[in-house]
């Protein structure tokens, strides 16, 4: 790798793919750290139906330091932007250090808000703007937002009411007060990519594993130590579906591992898309058809 012109290196790939593993072994050979690019990793409770696996941050006999991992609270909503926020200063401390950050995830908004440098910041409410926004219709307000903001990274602002109008009061303070410029990361990426058949066989065979590691009573855990069946069913495919077997809408645990592990393919290739428009916005990623360490290695010297 040059390391003159890239100073991370940045894995990624779908669900099941391995990227953990292989990211710690990469970590381990070329004195990184891992930082994780998670959108449920950085939540404290989420253990099996996160896919943390802890115990695999052990690379050539020794721990390879790992960030942003059991970083929030399940009573707290934790955006991209909160991501953002906590990376910059790790990633920074990571290079002051001289070691090499190596992130290793699939969240894709998480990926491009750090690798693009989305300008972020806090933003206080505005009461007299958001009194004229509330009479706006949710077309104008779409409009109003598409005109401020320009580009629009999420699309989630823009399917509900109070998200839209939350998204122009950011924008509008944001081009009165830009925010300052985010430090420089230069990544070379590494992507994973297995055949689709092959990654189907791999993510039933991890959710197999889960279940039988407990995942099902770390849901029931959750809810009984006060969580609703509303903000465990926010959590992803895994905590959603299980949240609906506990409470008989699913019928048997046959039915419930055959409904999840179908969504949880159809979430890969919502992966594999996000990637691709990684690439079509000019990253350039270096697929591997693998993720065995001496293929990321080569793919590195290249």
């Amino acid at each position: 790798m040059d390391t003159q012109s890239n100073n991370c290196i940045v894995l990624l790939g779908p669900t099941a793919s391995g990227k953990t593993e292989l990211g710690v072994r990469l970590a381990a050979l070329l004195n990184g750290e891992v930082i994780s690019a998670d959108s449920r990793q950085v939540y404290r409770g989420l253990d099996i139906g996160a896919g943390k696996d802890l115990d695999a941050y052990t690379g050539d006999g020794h721990s390879i330091p790992y960030h942003l991992i059991d970083v929030a609270d399940l009573h707290t909503e934790y955006s991209v932007f909160h991501y953002q926020q906590a990376f910059y200063p790790v990633f920074e401390d990571i290079r002051r250090r001289g070691r090499l950050p190596v992130i290793v995830g699939g969240t894709g908004l998480y990926l491009n808000a750090v690798l693009c440098g989305y300008a972020m910041r806090p933003t206080p409410e505005n009461s007299e703007l958001r009194k004229e926004l509330m009479r706006l219709d949710d077309k104008q307000l779409l409009a109003t937002l598409q005109k401020t903001r320009g580009q629009l990274h999420n699309i989630t602002d823009t399917k509900d009411r109070d998200r839209l109008i939350r998204a122009i009061e950011i924008a509008e303070y944001a081009r009165e007060h830009p925010p300052p410029p985010c430090p420089k990361v230069s990544p070379r990426i590494l992507g994973i990519a297995f055949p689709p058949e092959l990654l189907r066989k791999r993510i039933a065979a991890r959710l197999r594993e889960r279940l039988e590691a407990g995942l099902i009573e770390e849901v029931a855990g959750l809810h009984a130590a006060g969580y609703s069946w509303e903000r465990l069913e926010s959590l992803g495919l895994e905590y959603r579906y299980v949240a609906a077997y506990l409470q008989g809408k699913t019928t048997n645990k046959n039915d419930l591992f055959q409904k999840l592990n179908s969504a949880i393919a159809q979430f890969a290739k919502r992966q594999r898309t996000w990637f691709r428009g990684m690439e079509r916005k000019g990253f350039i990623i270096h697929w591997l058809p693998d993720n065995e360490l001496t293929t990321a290695l080569d793919a590195l010297k290249e």
